[in-house]
């Protein structure tokens, strides 16, 4: 089981914050594949290359390995000054 986060617009996008979800996906890139399968807007959304991602609390590329039990986080790029 994967614990899967969105935060900030990508929640108010989608409109879920958070998915346990059984997934066979051996890393980012295949899970994104994974849930853009459930419509255009999760795609659109989590295809984005701005998307920032973590792994169990570490920011990661898209490349990076995933595993059941981890928490996997999608946020938009942040902005500050």
């Amino acid at each position: 089981m994967i614990k899967v986060l969105f935060f900030a617009s990508y929640r108010d996008r989608l409109g879920v914050d958070q998915l346990e979800l059984d997934s066979s996906a051996a890393d980012i890139t295949a899970l994104k594949t994974e849930l853009a399968e459930r419509g255009e807007l999760w795609k659109t959304t989590l295809q984005d290359r701005k998307t920032l991602v973590a792994v169990n609390q570490i920011m990661t590329k898209d490349s990076a390995a995933i595993n059941d039990g981890d928490e996997v986080a999608f946020f938009p790029p942040v902005t500050g000054g």
